[in-house]
């Protein structure tokens, strides 16, 4: 069993956790050559599996049934690891990489020089569009790769104005890749699997559930250097997105609106706290200098 399928098969065994994956892979980072001596005991304990799961773990790691779910996947998908070198640089050092990571699609543009998050309301009003139609076309002529994450409303939008005006976009879904949520992304999702790309942390078969949201989240947080928020209610996901862009130290930047709009409540409130009011496609551009050094 090479590095890889370890850390397949770690991944696609229950009980270890998001963190305690990463655990593993900081341990294997700090001590090389030692894979082979792992046995499931040890390899609970690095993870700190709670006592009540680490049974469930250290039976399951080695089981059939797993060894079966990592055939299977080596066969139907393609995967990297937090190991590899195509693993982009930006999401390994943003917080709680994923340390196994599904794709469809075209991969190099995980490591494009300019990668913009945009991240909004599920029910966008028709200000979002006004807003994206006036930012986004001069973003995609300048190259910049648009990181959105499937949902309805703003990131269907977004992917949508990024392919009408000839860019590129990359779609992280809270699903298995052989899944669609919503179904009314399914069509564009296809699409971008076979024309641009789309990624997932989960196993083929994962369906949607909110806790994988919000771990999907990080993900497009850590892709880029800097994340736009378009129109955000004043407790939302998009607002659980910017933060985790803050905390690891990326760029923030909001589309103002009308404080008696609900949909606009959480962007004014990002402006409000610091975070960049976007205006214009220069606002953006203004800030992404430092992007092309990457």
């Amino acid at each position: 069993m090479n590095l890889n399928q370890f850390l397949l098969r770690l991944h696609l065994t229950p009980g270890i956790g998001l963190k305690g994956e990463y655990l593993v892979a900081q341990w294997l980072a700090d001590h090389p050559g030692q894979l082979r001596n792992l046995l499931p005991v040890e390899i609970s304990a690095i993870a700190g599996i709670l006592p009540q799961h680490r049974t469930k773990f250290e039976r399951g790691f080695m089981s059939d049934k797993i060894s079966q779910a990592l055939a299977r996947h080596e066969a139907e998908s393609h995967y990297l690891t937090f190991f590899d070198a195509q693993y982009p640089l930006m999401l390994k050092e943003s917080w709680l990489p994923p340390v196994v990571l599904f794709y469809q699609g075209n991969l190099d543009l995980l490591t494009a020089s300019r990668l913009l998050s945009i991240v909004g309301s599920r029910k966008a009003s028709p200000y979002a569009e006004i807003a994206l139609k006036k930012i986004l076309p001069e973003i995609t002529a300048q190259d910049f790769v648009v990181v959105s994450g499937l949902a309805a409303g703003v990131d269907s939008l977004s992917h949508r104005l990024a392919l009408r005006n000839h860019g590129h976009t990359i779609g992280v879904i809270a699903t298995g890749l052989n899944l669609s949520y919503p179904a009314s992304s399914q069509k564009l999702q296809q699409y971008m699997a076979e024309h641009e790309l789309v990624i997932s942390e989960y196993p083929l078969d994962a369906v949607g559930k909110r806790y994988r949201f919000v771990e999907r989240n990080r993900l497009i947080a850590g892709l880029s250097q800097a994340t736009l928020v378009v129109q955000a209610q004043e407790k939302s996901g998009s607002l659980i997105t910017a933060n985790l862009a803050l905390q690891n130290n990326r760029d923030v930047m909001a589309v103002p609106g009308r404080i008696d709009d609900l949909l606009s409540c959480g962007c004014n409130q990002l402006i409000q706290a610091g975070a960049k009011a976007v205006l214009t496609a220069r606002d953006i551009l203004d800030e992404y200098p430092l992007l092309a050094t990457k």
